[in-house]
């Protein structure tokens, strides 16, 4: 035998040693990992991390998980060599080191693998790639191997020589092949593995239908998609633990399944299934279950009361599925093993009293979420008192046949989370809820009609972490020891109700506060001091619909966290506040209230911006041209300000989908403003002072879906590159200067309804990783979710709006009722030419206005072609000839004028739609006619007639008078000049007449240009 310095029990200096050299490579002498391991002579059997034998004083377990220091490194490689001394090793943890490699600069990489003894291996959570598998086949005792959260892909056939393997993790890896049916063959040992979050398909879970001896079995999160048959899965009968969830295989498993009846976990989770109660009554065959997890499938009908029969049953999950039916009391009353229950989210119509479960005495999770749809509850004996303590409650959207809280709750003393949200409870607040329960974690009452003050516990709850008490009717002041109250509190929405008053400084105490929401209550003031000094995580401020009113921030704010800030809807003035110390901010909503001066530069240093909201203030001055930076702004609405200047040129981010610009004072051209904002879907500039072409590059816009160009200065042809926005919905280019004809092409675009205008809307949510309780149920088997992450929290729904003018009025168009509106409105211009034919083709759109322009010609009859056409105006034209009577196949046409043209002869029938239009459709056509105009076409025809008759004999009489009367004037000529000719004497006196008269007038001239100069 052996001794060391210390004895039989004592520590071997070689591996005294090869510690203190393990400690050194993980971190700095200092570190925290390891403060016990010192360089003096001690026993380093004592030592934290490490166990050793109690016969040979060998090192028999290394702990050496989690142990490198963050300021090293990040990855790096671990030298494999000094694990030689511990011979006897059995169990090495060496997980969560950042490690891409064991080895050294000799053989080191293979040494480590000749710990004969070795049993258990860890080295899951590094960054190891399958360059470590050819090392592990020396490793022939290993019995555990957890290689999991890791970068192996492809296969790990080298695992195939591990002959006494019993447990093997491989999960969250790249991996999409395992080990080759020979391979598996060696393998008869194995008992546990976990294979879960990879790329396998099927095919993986058919050839693991060899390995009989396995008892747990986890594939879920990987690509198993199709069926299986009995013949592949019939080795694996045997199987206790089966997870197969977040995948998409068929209901076929199900026939499978139901014969594992050694079956103790079963997860089929978001697999897509279908089925009814024939095919779910097959699960009441497993008599042993004790964590059954079905959820979000597709499973409906009634749940079949055979379930009842599984008293085993520990955890339940059914939600998210389409259970029917009313649940019966006698269902779970057998159940008394029950800890985890959720049927949440399905389409039952009644639900047993709660006071069903007052004998489960070991429910902890207890989950009726109702989603959209009904869940009734019966009405409950206030007399019972619960054996369980709940730790989750939740019964949110549901309709109760009482609006009271449930009594039962006076008696909970442990609850961590309680949601009553949306179950339209009449209450005073139940203050009392957060007093009886000193470990309450989340609390959500929020869009119910509970009354009074918000009273906070007398002692201080260092464990709620998130409260939602919004919509409601609470009123009072804020109060103002919350920080108190609440020291750790991250989330809190106060929104929708009646508080009043200011904000007190006590919010400023809050340093974990992520999410702050006050908005739509009757707050006054400004934010103080201390919140905005003194809340370094606060990611989202919103204070919308208040009353806060002057300067909203005493001093420049310091909020480095903050990513959205809502202040619109209130009193507020002065300059744009300071934020530039917030540089993660994504959205800014200043808008409806009474800022003035000018945009801020900073703003264009926000490079994670993307929502810019500031419309109704009294901004002034140009755009600044460090705007050019956001690259990542989908939303820029500074509408109804005072801003001048152009739109630089250099504005055209990449991400940019929404553009409201319209009610300020811009002039100048579009120049190339946009033109990289391929995704841009609405462009609205209308009251302005735009001038200019309208651009040729508009045609790269490729997905634009809204032009709104109105009351501007453009002036030019409309071009024709518009006819390629094959996404436009609606083009609205009146009250400009544009001139020309009207670009047949027009037809080529499509204006489908239902199309992105509509569905183009932006939802901005909460997004943190932090889940807000602690709470875990604790399953055995398989993972159950006990949380609701908010990470789907909304913030903001920015949709789609567009203002346009059809039926003789202008309306806002917003969200779905864009899905049905198209329109073009190209009135009040300086268009010429005919309207032309191929206009017809545009059988979607439903209003067109052509009006005050000067269009000539007929009125196409193929403009029958607009099937969809609700208001169609063609007035303050030029427009000759007859109405088409194909136009009374417009059966959709609400407002329709041809009034002020040209226009003669008949008016179309007075059917359908037509007979709905009144005469001021016509007015300023004297030639038509009609019962609607009180002018009878046969005797206008001969009113008609009659006149041009009379026109024709006055044209030939005065016709006749010319003639007469130059054939007379030519003689008296002729005449005059032949008598002068023929006597000499009359023509000399005839010149000197001539000659005296032109003289005189000479000196008339000159004597009154002389009296003038004078």
């Amino acid at each position: 035998m052996k001794f060391s310095r210390y004895g039989c029990f004592g520590c071997f200096d070689e591996e005294r040693v090869a510690l203190l050299e393990l400690k050194a490579s993980f971190c700095s002498p200092d570190c925290s990992s390891f403060p016990a391991w010192e360089d003096e002579e001690s026993d380093c059997c004592g030592w934290e991390r490490v166990e050793c034998s109690n016969t040979t004083g060998r090192v028999l377990k290394l702990f050496l998980n989690n142990s490198r220091e963050l300021s090293q490194e990040e990855y790096s490689c671990l030298n494999s060599s000094l694990f030689v001394p511990f011979t006897e090793l059995k169990l090495l943890n060496l997980s969560t080191n950042m490690l891409t490699c064991l080895g050294d600069d000799d053989d080191g990489f293979e040494r480590v693998f000749k710990l004969n003894n070795l049993e258990l291996l860890d080295l899951s959570s590094n960054s190891l790639d399958n360059s470590i598998l050819t090392s592990l086949t020396e490793l022939s005792s290993l019995k555990s191997l957890s290689l999991g959260s890791n970068i192996l892909e492809g296969s790990t056939q080298e695992l195939a020589a591990l002959h006494n393997l019993e447990k093997l993790d491989l999960s969250n890896n790249l991996l999409d092949s395992f080990i080759t049916t020979e391979g598996l063959k060696n393998l008869t040992k194995l008992k546990v593995l976990n294979l879960k979050t990879n790329n396998f398909n099927i095919s993986a879970l058919k050839s693991l239908g060899i390995l009989s001896s396995l008892k747990e079995l986890y594939l879920g999160t990987n690509k198993l998609e199709g069926s299986v048959t009995l013949k592949e899965m019939n080795n694996l009968r045997n199987l206790e633990v089966l997870d197969l969830s977040s995948n998409n295989l068929s209901s076929s498993i199900l026939q499978i399944v139901e014969l594992m009846t050694s079956l103790k976990a079963l997860s089929l989770r978001s697999n897509g299934i279908n089925g009814s109660q024939p095919v779910v009554q097959g699960f009441c065959k497993l008599k042993n279950l004790q964590e059954l997890d079905l959820s979000d499938n597709g499973f409906e009908g009634s749940i079949s009361p055979c379930f009842g029969n599984l008293t085993s049953l520990r955890a339940l999950d059914l939600s998210k599925n389409r259970f029917s039916g009313n649940l019966d009391s006698s269902l779970f009353a057998g159940l008394l093993s029950l800890e985890f229950l959720s049927l949440s989210h399905n389409f039952f119509q009644t639900f047993p009293p709660i006071s069903s479960f007052a004998k489960h005495s070991k429910l902890e999770l207890l989950d009726l979420t109702c989603g959209n749809n009904t869940l009734l509850l019966e009405n409950e004996d206030q007399s019972w008192v619960p054996s369980f303590q709940l730790k989750v409650f939740r019964l949110s959207s549901c309709i109760l046949k009482t609006t009271s809280i449930p009594s039962f709750l006076h008696h909970q003393y442990d609850l961590r989370v309680i949601d009553l949200s949306d179950c339209n409870l009449k209450a005073d607040f139940p203050s009392w809820l957060m007093k009886n329960n000193t470990r309450l974690e989340e609390l959500n009452l929020k869009n119910n009609s509970l009354m009074g003050y918000f009273h906070l516990p007398n002692r201080p709850n260092i464990f709620t972490s998130a409260i939602d008490i919004s919509n409601n009717h609470l009123h009072g002041q804020l109060p103002s020891n919350i920080n108190v109250s609440f020291p750790n509190i991250m989330f809190l929405n106060m929104s929708w109700n009646s508080f009043g008053g200011s904000i007190p400084s006590s919010f400023g105490g809050m340093r974990n506060l992520l999410f702050l929401d006050l908005s739509n209550n009757s707050i006054t003031g400004g934010i103080p001091d201390d919140l905005a000094m003194g809340c370094p995580s606060l990611e989202i401020l919103i204070l919308s619909k208040n009353g806060l009113h002057g300067q909203i921030f005493p001093r420049v704010p310091n909020l480095p966290s903050l990513t959205h800030f809502l202040l619109d809807g209130n009193h507020v003035s002065g300059k744009i506040p300071d934020l530039s110390n917030s540089s993660g901010l994504q959205r800014l909503d200043l808008s409806q209230n009474s800022f003035s001066g000018k945009l801020p530069g900073w703003i264009g240093n926000m490079t994670n911006l993307e929502g810019l909201v500031m419309p109704n203030n009294h901004l002034e001055g140009s755009i600044p041209v460090e705007f050019c930076s956001l690259d990542d702004l989908q939303l820029l609405d500074l509408s109804n300000n005072n801003l001048s200047g152009s739109l630089p040129s250099c504005f055209s981010p990449y991400s940019l989908i929404h553009v409201h610009l319209q009610g300020n004072h811009l002039t100048g051209p579009l120049t190339k403003a946009f033109t990289r904002s391929m995704d841009l879907a609405t462009l609205d500039v209308r009251n302005n002072n735009l001038s200019g072409n309208v651009p040729d590059w508009i045609s790269m816009l490729s997905g634009l879906s809204i032009l709104l160009l109105k009351e501007n200065h453009f002036q030019g042809k409309i071009p024709s590159q518009l006819c390629q926005l094959s996404k436009i919905t609606i083009l609205d280019l009146s009250h400009n200067n544009l001139s020309g004809h009207i670009p047949a092409c027009l037809n080529k675009i499509r204006f489908r309804t239902g199309f992105r205008s509509g569905k183009y809307s932006m939802i901005s949510y909460f997004q943190t990783p932090t889940q807000f309780s602690s709470y875990l149920y604790q399953s055995q088997y398989i993972e159950l979710s006990s949380q609701v992450n908010l990470n789907s929290y909304p913030i903001a729904n920015d949709k789609a709006l567009a203002e346009f003018t059809t039926k003789n009025r202008t309306d806002f168009y917003k969200g779905n009722f864009l899905y049905s509106m198209t329109g073009i409105d190209l009135s009040s211009n300086k268009l010429t030419g005919t309207i032309p034919p191929e206009m017809g083709d545009l059988s979607l759109v439903r209003a067109l206005n052509l009006s005050h322009n000067s269009l000539t010609g007929p009125i196409p009859a193929a403009i029958s072609g607009l099937k969809n056409i609700e208001s169609l105006d063609l007035s303050y034209n030029n427009l000759t000839g007859t109405i088409p009577g194909e136009l009374t196949e417009l059966t959709s046409l609400a407002v329709f004028s041809v009034a002020y043209n040209n226009l003669s002869g008949r008016i179309p029938e007075m059917r359908a739609q037509f007979g709905t239009f009144l005469e001021n459709s016509y007015a300023g056509n004297p030639h038509l006619c009609g019962s609607l105009l009180k002018k009878n076409c046969s005797r206008a025809g001969e009113e008609e007639e009659e006149a041009d008759e009379g026109g024709e004999k006055g044209l030939t009489e005065r016709g006749a008078f010319f003639v007469s009367f130059g054939a007379a004037y030519v003689g008296v000529l002729l005449g005059v000049a032949a008598v002068l000719y023929i006597n000499g004497d009359w023509r000399e006196k005839w010149f000197h007449f001539v000659g005296v008269l032109f003289k005189s007038c000479c000196c008339f001239v000159m004597h009154l240009a002389r009296k003038l100069s004078c």
